[in-house]
């Protein structure tokens, strides 16, 4: 379905399943079919609503990159829940998409039931590091228009990040590919200048003020992310940090059951007794 929100943006939505609500959020790149399988594992006792984030999938792709900040597109969130009727709702964010749920829980706390991060940053404090990737993400933006997606991909794909991919089996190499193909050149470039990590401010000081129960996931391949869900779950009053062995960034495409476990265990763990938690 499509929803548009308050100045017109058109947001992609993938529903799946009845119950208490639980908003899906993909990662750089990403989109809706990053869940799918997750989203069929959790349809018996969730509703699932996974979100195209802006300028992926099949979202709207805006020319100005301030239009991807991750502090609009929590309004843009708030909008999408509102036009479905959704006055809370659990959130799980993968890599950037936990970026998006951090600034959606802080921001609008009172709607989130509870909340997942998977393979997440806090953002980037250090100024002198902050600098070099802003740099950074500004030569990938231009380099996937100056060459186009499949190129672009072609490079993005060697980054060691994805080093633990290559254990994977070939169908699922093949799918993810396929899906970071559907994007289109400027809603990547445009979300690396306006949703980078070091493109907005970094909430590091603001975990402390977190009260939602907080399920923290890394893959134990995947070391820098796994001394972030560290210092996260340190900050975050009410947070657990659950590490997946033989996982690297992506756990939930390269270890699906024990992610579905962590994450639907969380879920059911959650107080439905709340009336407004539909």
């Amino acid at each position: 379905m499509e929803i548009t929100v308050a100045d017109g943006l058109r947001f992609h939505v993938a529903s799946a399943g009845t119950g208490p609500s639980v908003v899906l959020l993909h990662g750089f790149t990403g989109s809706t079919e990053t869940w799918t399988e997750l989203q069929a594992t959790l349809s018996d006792r969730f509703r699932t609503i996974a979100v195209d984030i802006t300028g992926h999938g099949r979202s709207a792709a805006p020319t100005d990159p301030e239009r991807y900040s991750l502090v609009r597109f929590a309004d843009d969130l708030r909008d999408i829940l509102d036009g479905l009727a959704i006055p809370r709702a659990a959130l799980l964010g993968y890599s950037m998409g936990g970026r998006a749920a951090l600034r959606f829980v802080l921001r609008y706390p009172d709607r989130v039931a509870g909340l997942i991060l998977e393979s997440t940053s806090p953002g980037i404090s250090d100024p002198v590091e902050r600098d070099h990737r802003i740099a950074a993400d500004l030569a990938l933006a231009q380099s996937v228009e100056r060459d186009g997606v499949t190129a672009f991909m072609d490079r993005w794909e060697q980054l060691p990040l994805w080093d633990s991919l290559a254990a994977a089996p070939e169908s699922l190499r093949h799918r993810l590919r396929a899906q970071r193909l559907t994007n289109r050149a400027t809603g990547l470039a445009n979300s690396l200048r306006g949703a980078g990590a070091a493109a907005d401010p970094p909430v590091v000081d603001d975990l402390s003020t977190i009260r939602t129960l907080v399920r923290i996931i890394a893959g134990v391949l995947d070391a820098r992310y796994v001394r972030l869900g560290q210092l996260m779950a340190a900050a975050i009053p009410h947070a657990d940090l659950n590490l997946i062995d033989g996982a690297g960034h992506m756990a939930h495409l390269e270890r699906p059951e024990q992610f579905a476990e962590l994450a639907g265990s969380f879920l059911d763990s959650l107080d439905t007794r709340d009336g407004d938690w539909l």
